[in-house]
């Protein structure tokens, strides 16, 4: 195996089929006396003529006549399994695909995700996971998890590819029967009135305090939380006021009875992405995958 080029296999495969030194040379790109050279030196390697100049053509030899369908055989494999990569049929697949999502993606995609699972993918799993940002890119490097959803501005390196979902803002949330704002919440009252604080792992509540800091704009602090789970609750039963991404405050909104107003100050908007590592940008699975996020986000 050492002395064998396996590209000389192509060579014989193609002199077989045509019987023509001319023909193959043209299907496989080559000069004739390159593939002449080829020719060379695979009879070397195997010990055989192989195939011998004839009035028209070429003549097999009889050994290469026993190792044509060996070698056919071989490219074939070659061709199917090793160059195409294995299929995949959602309707068939039996898999478990690892996403890393934040509470609030989960509340915002999940429902939409596992909708269409059920129906056009139904022998597929869902597991959902949540890790710090190193561990995260880790995680994604070693194939444990596939996709990552959100706003991960940590993940970055020529390793890592993305995708940009869409972008969103921020939106405020008071009860429905709120005792100061009806309709529409003034910088005054965005200043003066108690608020609640999500401290969650995601990254996206930062771009809101780091807005309020720069500008110097001050609010009472009444609530912090790691949650987002209570949030609702909190406001429908209080006059507190909350800022979260916007698409948490739709779901929010359709979970109780509040107002979702917008911002009286300008925070910044950002981009909601997918991530995954470049070990998995070929692997048909999670191509299907993040077509179909992209697909369910852009609806």
């Amino acid at each position: 195996m050492n002395n064998l080029d396996l590209n000389l296999l192509r060579v014989f495969d193609a002199v077989w089929r045509h019987g023509h030194l001319g023909l193959a040379s043209k299907e496989l790109e080559l000069s004739q006396p390159a593939l002449s050279h080829a020719l060379r030196r695979l009879r070397e390697a195997l010990g055989d003529q192989l195939f011998v100049k004839v009035t028209g053509g070429m003549q097999p030899s009889a050994r290469a006549v026993r190792l044509a369908p060996v070698v056919q055989s071989m490219l074939t494999s070659v061709r199917e399994q090793v160059l195409a990569g294995p299929a995949f049929d959602p309707k068939h697949a039996s898999r478990t695909f690892t996403i890393a999502l934040v509470d609030v993606g989960e509340m915002a995609l999940l429902p939409k995700l596992l909708g269409r699972l059920m129906s056009e993918a139904p022998s597929i799993d869902v597991r959902s996971v949540s890790m710090p940002p190193r561990e995260l890119m880790l995680a994604l490097q070693r194939g444990e998890v596939d996709l990552a959803i959100g706003y991960f501005p940590d993940i970055d390196g020529v390793d890592f590819l993305q995708q940009r979902l869409f972008q969103h803002g921020f939106v405020c949330l008071v009860r429905a029967g709120h005792s100061v704002v009806h309709g529409a919440l003034t910088k005054k009252q965005f200043r003066e009135l108690p608020h609640a604080v999500v401290q969650a792992e995601g990254r996206s509540q930062e771009i809101v305090e780091r807005h309020l800091k720069q500008f110097r704009i001050r609010r009472r602090q009444l609530l912090r939380s790691p949650h987002f789970l209570s949030i609702p609750m909190v406001i429908a039963s209080t006059d507190l006021v909350v800022t979260v991404p916007q698409p948490v405050g739709e779901v929010f909104g359709r979970i109780v009875e509040l107002q979702v107003l917008r911002p009286p100050y300008p925070f910044p908007s950002f981009d909601i992405k997918q991530y995954w590592h470049r070990c998995q940008h070929a692997d048909p699975g999670n191509r299907w995958l993040r077509n179909m996020v992209a697909d369910l986000l852009a609806e």
